[in-house]
């Protein structure tokens, strides 16, 4: 499937009506949509900012089950995540690809090797059955991860996880989705519910692009905006009420973190789950747990405190990599959609997802990236009592088509399109854009050209993450970056430099590590 024939449709090319309008599109947007187009019907998606900009572009990059759900009792959440982990592994290698991690373990410290041993013993079999976790002791361990510390070191437990690429996730599912008949818009905002009584019958949407308003009528509307669900204009009132909570992350370039594995540990202070990940030729630390409270949910960022936080846990476990902030080659932060359960610590709220409805309106917020398919189907099971012909059908991939071999990376990002992209690729598109980045050029001009790309912003943070890989988010590429746009999305000069400059004063107010 090319992508060529999924170009950007305007408000006047829509038809008047839909079976299914879907606002949002982040990861559960995305995911409904791909569930829903195979009911058969007509399906709209709007997303008032960039495809995947919210939450699901700052995410920890991780398909995992959650060890830490085990210990806060949610079991059908950890044995739902680690089951569908295991699809997305073998549907989408190269998207979904395995990550083993260590947790090291430390004598005097919590917890224990009898207690991992048996919440992993749990977290495998649940999984499949087969035992995949093992013990390293400490002498194997700092002979494959020398960085970790080592005073009053036991050994460590090895697990596998899985991590992805959060924004691509999304990206495929919706590009996929459209191909089958999905109708998508990015920067496409709903001003308003429309409403007949109390009943909710449709949308108003408004082009940010070019200012143009229309009506769209909708059998059902999902609202899948995430930790905006409460903020959409003419929702009834819910009794759930929603506390945004920030996670931020560093991430740092593999030189002054070289490690193999994926290392998870307990921060010192309040023994909340940390973790070092490799990621695209960097590595990624995160997460913190703040309440966001009421600053925007669209410009959050690594507060100082935040990154102090994350350097001390990194000091506990890598003391010799004497890491600070002017180390790191970007921050980035994203807010979680997470429903106010009333819990006093931030991290005991619960992730599960949540879904109401109201005539002619489904609601729906929470849930892990992990789950997306899950949580797709409950919504669609909501929406059918409405209108039965949105009754999902029958578990099949949710991918369509895999590859193995030397383009298994571009395979996953791109599903068929990448057959397509490789044989129109001239020789020296293939060179790679930087030496310690996975991405060739071609990629980019594919992305320009055939995935939705209105800001350079969406070229360099999401369709491809450069933005988060080179220091100062790339300003060194731009100049060959620009011959790209202009050649591709049609930029004149003065559209160039208005999108640089755009884009260069966003990375320092979002992403420039908070030296």
């Amino acid at each position: 499937m090319s992508g060529a024939g999924l170009r950007r449709p305007t408000l006047a090319q829509l038809p008047g009506h839909f079976d299914l309008v879907i606002v949002g599109g982040g990861i559960t947007g995305a995911g409904v949509a791909r569930e829903a187009v195979r009911t058969g019907a007509r399906v709209l998606l709007v997303e008032q900012d960039d495809f995947a900009s919210g939450t699901s572009s700052w995410s920890s990059k991780l398909v995992h089950g959650g060890l830490r759900y085990l210990k806060n009792g949610q079991w059908r959440l950890t044995r739902e995540s680690v089951r569908e982990r295991q699809r997305l592994l073998g549907e989408a290698p190269g998207l979904v690809d395995p990550q083993p991690f260590l947790m090291p373990l430390y004598r005097g410290r919590k917890p224990g090797r009898r207690t991992m041993r048996l919440a992993l013993w749990l977290y495998d079999h649940m999984a499949s059955g087969i035992e995949a976790s093992r013990w390293l002791t400490a002498a194997e361990l700092a002979q494959v991860e020398p960085l970790v510390g080592q005073a009053h070191l036991l050994g460590a437990l090895r697990y596998l996880d899985a991590g992805t690429d959060d924004a691509r996730l999304v990206l495929r599912l919706i590009l996929e989705s459209a191909g089958a008949g999905l109708t998508a818009l990015n920067y496409v905002r709903v001003e308003q519910l429309q409403r007949a009584g109390l009943r909710t019958t449709g949308v108003c949407l408004r082009d940010i692009l070019d200012g143009v308003e229309r009506p769209i009528a909708a059998d059902v509307v999902i609202n899948a905006t995430g930790a905006w669900v409460d903020r959409l204009a003419g929702a009834p009132e819910s009794s759930l009420r929603m506390r945004p909570l920030r996670g931020s992350h560093f991430v740092f370039p593999a030189q002054r973190l070289p490690i193999r594995h994926a290392v998870g540990w307990f921060h010192p202070e309040d023994r909340r789950p940390i973790f070092a990940v490799p990621w695209q030729g960097a590595v990624m630390c995160g997460t913190t747990d703040l309440d966001h409270g009421a600053a925007a949910l669209d410009t959050a960022r690594m507060s100082a405190g935040e990154a102090q936080y994350l350097l001390r846990g990194l000091a506990c476990q890598f003391p010799s990599a004497a890491l600070s902030a002017a180390d790191a080659i970007a921050t980035y932060a994203g807010v979680r959609p997470v429903v106010d359960g009333g819990q006093a610590d931030p991290s005991a709220e619960s992730r599960e997802s949540a879904i109401w409805a109201s005539p002619g309106l489904v609601s729906v917020t929470g849930g892990k990236l992990t789950t997306f398919r899950v949580t797709a189907r409950d919504v669609l099971r909501e929406a059918s009592r409405q209108s039965p012909g949105l009754a999902p059908r029958a578990v099949t991939p949710v991918f369509a088509g895999r590859s193995s071999g030397p383009h298994q990376r571009l395979f996953g990002r791109l599903g068929a399109s990448a057959q397509t992209l490789l044989d129109r690729m001239p020789a020296e598109a293939r060179e790679a854009v930087h030496p310690d980045l996975p991405y060739c050029w071609g990629e980019l001009r594919w992305a320009a050209r055939e995935e939705r790309v209105v800001h350079l912003d969406d070229l360099l943070l999401r369709r491809t993450r450069i933005g988060l890989l080179l220091p100062q988010g790339g300003r060194e590429l731009l100049p060959r970056v620009a011959a790209i746009c202009q050649a591709e999305l049609g930029w004149d000069e003065q559209r160039w430099a208005e999108e640089a400059r755009r884009y260069l004063e966003l990375w320092q107010q979002r992403h420039a590590p908070p030296v």
